[in-house]
């Protein structure tokens, strides 16, 4: 069956707190008009300086409560395979930034198993594809749920969740969560979603700020492979957008900016 993506789009704000405040607004009005209309919401989750900023200004924004939060489901793109409390569980984040913050059933968060929930890596990778099978979308005929919102955060190196240049990860397509080893970005053991999981998300939105992320932009703007730059295969089935700041952007044409969106 073809695939049909919608081009990139790019979206520039002064530094990385209007990136973040811009993603958080269009976030919670993306949410606030399907649950309004009864319509269950999946998202997916990053990690990151730029993924916790975006939960930060939605724990805080005042449009917070326009969303039914029973509807939506909360997952997570990737996960340190560490202990639950730990401070590098992009969960624990989450919690502090905008869980604590709303009115939302316990049941709707699905995270990554922890390193110290009494299994291994691999046994936490299989446990959160069959916590994905549960929603599975099967008009799509997906063996998970289709993301409304798949938020990324972009390092230097084009990496995406837990997907690293040139690692097999990248590669793997007959599975939807794979566990890492030896990441070349620490913690050394992970655990991720696959590139189809992420690529049948609606709507992927790639938050990057700062000029460490220029190259990385343009790479992924420029079609490099996906194997040596992730970033550049993720795309959503309906919008794939780049918020980035101002830094970030130096090197992107003038042409390849929507200044409208």
């Amino acid at each position: 069956m073809a695939e049909f993506f919608a081009e990139k789009r790019v979206v520039v704000r002064p530094d990385r707190e209007h990136v973040a405040r811009s993603v958080a607004s269009r976030f919670l009005s993306r949410l606030a008009k399907r649950t309004h209309d009864g319509r269950l919401a999946h998202v997916s989750l990053t990690g990151g300086v730029m993924g916790a900023e975006v939960l930060r200004e939605l724990g805080g924004h005042r449009k917070r409560d326009s969303v039914d939060w029973s509807l939506v489901h909360f997952w997570w793109s990737d996960e340190r395979f560490v202990p639950r409390d730990s401070a590098e569980r992009n969960e624990k984040t989450a919690h502090a930034e905008l869980f604590d913050h709303i009115d939302i059933p316990a049941e709707n968060i699905h995270p990554i198993p922890a390193s110290d929930a009494g299994i291994d890596l691999d046994a936490a990778a299989e446990a959160y594809a069959r916590e994905l099978a549960r929603f599975a979308d099967d008009e799509a005929g997906n063996a998970w749920p289709t993301f409304q919102i798949s938020l990324l955060g972009v390092g230097a190196d084009g990496h995406i969740a837990s997907l690293f240049p040139d690692r097999p990860e990248i590669q793997i397509t007959d599975r939807a969560v794979v566990a890492v080893r030896d990441s070349p970005k620490p913690p050394p053991e992970r655990v991720t979603l696959t590139r189809p999981v992420i690529n049948s998300a609606s709507r992927v939105w790639m938050v990057l700020a700062g000029a460490d992320k220029a190259a990385a932009l343009g790479l992924a703007l420029a079609g490099a492979s996906y194997d040596s730059v992730p970033a550049a295969g993720a795309k959503g089935r309906k919008r794939t957008i780049l918020f980035v700041d101002e830094a970030a952007a130096a090197q992107v044409p003038p042409e390849l900016i929507d200044g409208e969106y």
